[in-house]
C-alpha cells in the first residue's frame, strides 16, 4: 500500500532563521540610516524631502504588507476553523503581550525623556547667549581699540629704536622705506609672526584686519617722513578670533537647532515610524512565524488524527530535523503502521469468517430444495418402473415441485451474485418524488387497504443516483414494510436534506405502521442469509446495504415492536445539488 506523507512546509514566513537574519539586516540598515540621517537634519536643519521619505517609509510599507499578509492568513484559518488555528491566535496573542510588557516601561520611559529634552531645548535662549557672546567680543575689541589709541597718543613711533623695549601691547614695529615705488623694510622689532613683507596700507590709520594674516592683531599706519611709514601692530590675543569663530560657529549652529525647535515632535515621530516601528513590525513578523513553527507539528498530527480515525491508516508524517516533537511524530508514526497491520489482518479474518458462514448458509439453502426434488424425482422414476400406465397421476405434480425448487435455486444464486460482484453505479440526475411514485403506483392498486404518504417528499429534490438499482431498495424496503403490515397499513416516506461534518446529504426515509422488529432480530438485519420469512432467502437487505454503500451513502433503522419500522438512507450530494426549480441540478434531471 502506498504511504501517504505530510512534509513539513518551509516558506520565508516559517523559517525563523531567515527573519532572524532580516532582523539583524534591519537593524543594521536603521542604524547606518539613522547616523546619516540625524547627521544631515543637523547640519542643514530641514526635514527629509519628498524623495527621503519615500525611500525611509519603503521598508515600514513593505513590512506592513507582510504582516497584513500574515494576519489575513491566519484570520481565514480562524473563520474556515481549520486546526490548529485557534492555538495559533492564542500563542500569538501571547507573545504580543510579552512584547507590549517589555516594550512599554522602555517607551514610556523613552517618550518621557523625549518630553523633558523638548522642553530642556525649548528654554534654551541660544539666540541670547550668542548675541551675548557677540557683544562680549565686540566690546572686547572696542576695549583694545581704545588702549591702542592712547599707547598711539602716549608713544612716538618717529624713529625705531631696535634695541628700546616695546611698549606694553604692542607685538611688532615694522619701518618701510619706498624707493621708487618699491616698499622695503628698514628695521624690525618684536615676535617675528607679527612680521610682514610689506606694509598692508600706504595712508596713516588703522589697517582692515585680513585673517588669516592679522590674527590676534590690530595694525596701525604711522607715516614718519616722506616715503617713509611704521607699521605698529597691537596684541589682541591669540586666542581671540579663535574665540570669535567660536562664538559664530555656535551661533550657526543655534539657528539650525532653532530652525528645529518647532518640528521636533515630526521629527521625533518621523524617526519611530522610520526606524522604531519596522523593528517592531518585525518582531510581531518573528512571533507569528514562530508560532507556525510550534503549532505546525500538532496541527499536522491533529490532521493525521482525524484522517486515521476516518479510516485512512496510510498517512505518515515527516518530522523536521531536530523538532522536539519528533518521538512522538515517530511513535504516532508507529502506531499508525501497527493500526494499519492490525486492522489488514482482522479485515482479512472477517472476509474469511463472512465468506465462511455465507458459504455455509448457501450450502444450507441449496441442499434445502435438493431434497424435494430428489423425492419429486425418486417418485416418478419409482411409478415409471412400477406402474407405468398411471404415471400420469403424479407426473405433472412432480414436475411442477422440481420446476418450483429448481426457479427457488435460480433465483438464491442471481441474488447471491447480485451480493458478491463488485457493482459500479451508472449514476444520473433523477427526480427523487417521480422514481417513489413509480415505484409505489402498482402496490397503491394491489392493496386496498394500504396507504402511501409522500407529502413529504419535495417536488423539486434531485439526487445522481443509479435509477435502477435505486428502485431495487426502495421496492425491497417497500415489500418488507407492506409484509410487516400483512398488507394493511400506511407507508410514509419523506426526504430532508442534512449535514454531517460539513457534508451534504439526502436523507430518505420509509415508515411503516408494523409490528416492528424484534431486539434480539435487530443486530442481524443486514446479515446475509438471515431472515424472518418462510419464503425469505435472506439476501434483500444485504443487497440493499450493498446499493447504499456503493452510492457512498448509510443506511440504518429505528423500530419498536408493535409501533413500526422506520429505515433512514443516507445519500452523499453537494450542498447546491439541492436547489429552486430550474436549477442545474433540476434541469439536468429532467433532461435525464
Amino acid at each position: 500500500m502506498k504511504k501517504g506523507r505530510t512534509r513539513p512546509k518551509y516558506s520565508i514566513i516559517t523559517n525563523v532563521r531567515i527573519l532572524i537574519l532580516i532582523y539583524a539586516l534591519l537593524c543594521i540598515i536603521t542604524v547606518l540610516f539613522s547616523q546619516n540621517f540625524f547627521s544631515n537634519i543637523l547640519r542643514d536643519g530641514q526635514m527629509p524631502d519628498r524623495l527621503n521619505l519615500i525611500v525611509f517609509f519603503t521598508i515600514p510599507g513593505a513590512l506592513l504588507v507582510f504582516l497584513g499578509a500574515s494576519l489575513f492568513s491566519l484570520v481565514a484559518d480562524i473563520i474556515a476553523r481549520r486546526p490548529g488555528s485557534k492555538f495559533k491566535a492564542r500563542l500569538l496573542a501571547y507573545f504580543i503581550v510579552i512584547v507590549v510588557f517589555a516594550a512599554t516601561p522602555m517607551t514610556f520611559i523613552t517618550g518621557l525623556s523625549a518630553v523633558e529634552i523638548i522642553r530642556f531645548w525649548r528654554s534654551i535662549d541660544a539666540a541670547a547667549a550668542t548675541a551675548a557672546g557677540r557683544n562680549f567680543a565686540v566690546d572686547n575689541y572696542s576695549f583694545h581699540v581704545e588702549r591702542f589709541d592712547n599707547i598711539l597718543k602716549e608713544t612716538n613711533f618717529s624713529r625705531l629704536d631696535p634695541g628700546g623695549a616695546l611698549p606694553a601691547g604692542i607685538a611688532a614695529l615694522q619701518e618701510f622705506e619706498s624707493a621708487d615705488g618699491i616698499w622695503r623694510e628698514t628695521a624690525f622689532t618684536g615676535r617675528e609672526n607679527s612680521r610682514l613683507p610689506s606694509p598692508p596700507a600706504k595712508e596713516q590709520g588703522y589697517v582692515f584686519r585680513e585673517l588669516p594674516r592679522d590674527s590676534g592683531l590690530i595694525r596701525y599706519v604711522q607715516l614718519t617722513g616722506e616715503n617713509r611709514l611704521m607699521l605698529i601692530s597691537y596684541e589682541l590675543g591669540e586666542d581671540f578670533d579663535l574665540g570669535l569663530a567660536a562664538i559664530e560657529n555656535q551661533g550657526a549652529q543655534f539657528e539650525v537647532f532653532d530652525s528645529l525647535r518647532d518640528n521636533l515632535r515630526p521629527l521625533i515621530f518621523f524617526y519611530c515610524i522610520v526606524f522604531f516601528f519596522p523593528t517592531l513590525l518585525m518582531t510581531v513578523i518573528i512571533a507569528i512565524s514562530f508560532t507556525r513553527r510550534v503549532t505546525h507539528p500538532i496541527v499536522e498530527l491533529t490532521d493525521a488524527t482525524r484522517r486515521v480515525a476516518e479510516g485512512d491508516f496510510s498517512i505518515q508524517i515527516l518530522a523536521r530535523r531536530g523538532d522536539e516533537l519528533g518521538l512522538l511524530i515517530r511513535s504516532f508514526n508507529a502506531m499508525v503502521q501497527d493500526l494499519e497491520k492490525s486492522r489488514s489482518a482482522l479485515v482479512k479474518a472477517e472476509k474469511i469468517s463472512i465468506w465462511q458462514n455465507m458459504a455455509q448458509q448457501l450450502a444450507h439453502e441449496i441442499k434445502n430444495p435438493l431434497t424435494p426434488i430428489k423425492l419429486s424425482a425418486e417418485r416418478t422414476l419409482r411409478r415409471w418402473r412400477n406402474e407405468p400406465e398411471r404415471i400420469g397421476e403424479i407426473l405433472e405434480s412432480s414436475m411442477m415441485a422440481i420446476i418450483q425448487e429448481t426457479e427457488g435455486l435460480s433465483t438464491l444464486l442471481t441474488e447471491f451474485r447480485t451480493l458478491s460482484k463488485p457493482m459500479e453505479p451508472s449514476r444520473s440526475w433523477t427526480r427523487l418524488r417521480e422514481t417513489v411514485e413509480e415505484i409505489i403506483g402498482p402496490y397503491r392498486s394491489s392493496y386496498s387497504g394500504l396507504r402511501f404518504d409522500i407529502e413529504h417528499v419535495e417536488d423539486d429534490m434531485a439526487v445522481k443516483i443509479d435509477k435502477h438499482r435505486f428502485s431495487q431498495v426502495l421496492t425491497n424496503l417497500i415489500i418488507n414494510a407492506i409484509d410487516a403490515m400483512d398488507g394493511k397499513g400506511l407507508i410514509e416516506i419523506r426526504s430532508d436534506l442534512v449535514k454531517k461534518r460539513e457534508i451534504q446529504y439526502c436523507r430518505l426515509s420509509i415508515k411503516d405502521t408494523g409490528k416492528g422488529i424484534g431486539k434480539q432480530e435487530g443486530p442481524f438485519i443486514f446479515t446475509p442469509y438471515f431472515t424472518t420469512k418462510e419464503s425469505g432467502t435472506g439476501l434483500g437487505l444485504p443487497i440493499v446495504e450493498r446499493i447504499v454503500n456503493d452510492h457512498g451513502g448509510a443506511i440504518w433503522f429505528n423500530s419498536a415492536e408493535g409501533m413500526g419500522t422506520t429505515f433512514f438512507m443516507d445519500l452523499l450530494v453537494d450542498k447546491q445539488e439541492f436547489s429552486a426549480e430550474g436549477s442545474p441540478a433540476v434541469a439536468e434531471a429532467e433532461r435525464a
